[in-house]
């Protein structure tokens, strides 16, 4: 994250004695990106992080790719679906995936976990198109709901606890940090003026979660292609307290504020975070564009150097016909994509839109999963047709 935040008790020095009431020292940890260059926080622990009472088990835990990847407009509908699984981890079902990320939906039955997880290789957006609950982790707790963003940096070690009622997320992962988009920002890191979104709007964790109790508690850490399981005596919720620039955070899709202007305005003007190998956008309500001659959907347009995707969460998308809340949409690099047959005309003199969606774009090409082609529309590269 861009600015500094802290919770708890800290030393008035780093890497100085900090010491418990019993005299032993608070154990120090540095967690930090991109080696020691980005961004970082300093967590203190009651017990040693490294201190582990057994390994368990590997559990394969990777994504299979087909033989073949056809060059094709995709539409994967997962709208029908009611559950992924019983469990967090395994309910998630990645459905796109390149060499930088992936996008997986997950709908767990269970609304708590037994265990903690940590990714320990990349950076994690949940997005929650259904619920609300808490996220739980060593840096605090964060209540979040519908319309949320969490974003969770790798080695995070957390929890989730759901509320009753429907639940429905989108995960995307990162191979490389996420971040708020650089061009929103000033030089010191601060949020600019015309930023669609400012400090205010963004959640640190509340307030710190301290489990003293002893017992064994189990971490799952996926690197690797595995879920690695880690079993301590001591609750990974032991830090007293921390500070830094490096913790999870919610953002509510609510929050974006739209730009919008006298013409159709490009698909940038929509972007919420960046990452090395993609960007996230929002789409949502607005008013739509004032030019007496405007157009407001979206003109035809190919896609040289990126593959684009989109979530539809909620609303009537203008410029698709047949696609329905919780569809993927692919439209790969080298292919020319735009509205729909007839919806440009419809378009024309319509005041505002009140969609909601999520577009991932991403630099290098991105391939739909096994598991993704289950949710195939065979019909929608033919769509275009009158």
């Amino acid at each position: 994250m861009s600015y500094y935040y802290k919770l708890g008790e800290i030393p008035h020095k780093r890497h100085t004695q900090f010491r418990q009431p019993d005299g032993s020292l608070y154990e120090e940890e540095l967690v930090s990106s991109i080696g020691f260059s980005g961004i970082y926080s300093l967590l203190y622990h009651k017990n040693p992080p490294t201190k582990v009472s057994r390994v368990g088990e590997p559990e394969p835990y990777e994504v299979k790719m087909p033989e073949k990847a056809p060059l094709l407009q995709t539409h994967l509908n997962t709208s029908g679906l009611k559950t992924t699984g019983k469990d967090y981890l395994e309910s998630r079902w990645t459905l796109l995936k390149n060499k930088d990320c992936s996008m997986a939906i997950c709908i767990p039955e269970e609304r708590s976990m037994d265990y903690f997880y940590k990714n320990g290789e990349a950076d994690e957006i949940v997005f929650i198109h259904d619920g609300s609950g808490t996220l739980i982790s060593q840096f605090g707790s964060i209540k979040v709901k519908a319309g949320d963003y969490i974003v969770i940096p790798r080695t995070t070690i957390y929890k989730f606890e759901w509320d009753k009622g429907p639940l429905r997320l989108l995960v995307i992962e990162s191979n490389n940090p996420i971040e708020t988009v650089s061009r929103y920002r000033n030089e010191m890191g601060q949020l600019l003026e015309h930023s669609p979104y400012c400090e205010r709007d963004i959640r640190p964790p509340e307030e710190l979660v301290i489990d003293d109790k002893k017992g064994e508690y189990l971490i799952k850490i996926k690197k690797g292609g595995y879920l690695h399981n880690y079993f301590y005596e001591f609750s990974p919720l032991d830090v007293v307290g921390w500070d830094g620039c490096l913790y999870p955070y919610a953002l509510s899709i609510h929050d974006f504020e739209p730009i919008t202007g006298r013409i159709h305005q490009p698909p940038p003007v929509h972007q919420t975070f960046q990452s090395a190998g993609f960007v996230i956008c929002s789409f949502v309500p607005r008013l739509y564009d004032y030019h007496p001659d405007s157009i407001p959907a979206p003109y035809n347009h190919s896609n040289i150097d990126s593959d684009e995707v989109l979530y539809y969460v909620e609303g009537e998308f203008m410029s698709r016909k047949g696609i329905d809340r919780g569809s993927f949409t692919l439209h790969p690099g080298g292919l020319p994509h735009g509205p729909h047959p007839g919806t440009v005309e419809k378009s024309i003199g319509a005041k505002a839109t009140h969609e909601l969606a999520v577009m991932l774009d991403t630099f290098g090409p991105l391939y739909v999963t096994e598991k993704g082609l289950e949710f195939s529309d065979k019909n929608y590269p033919m769509s275009w047709k009158e």
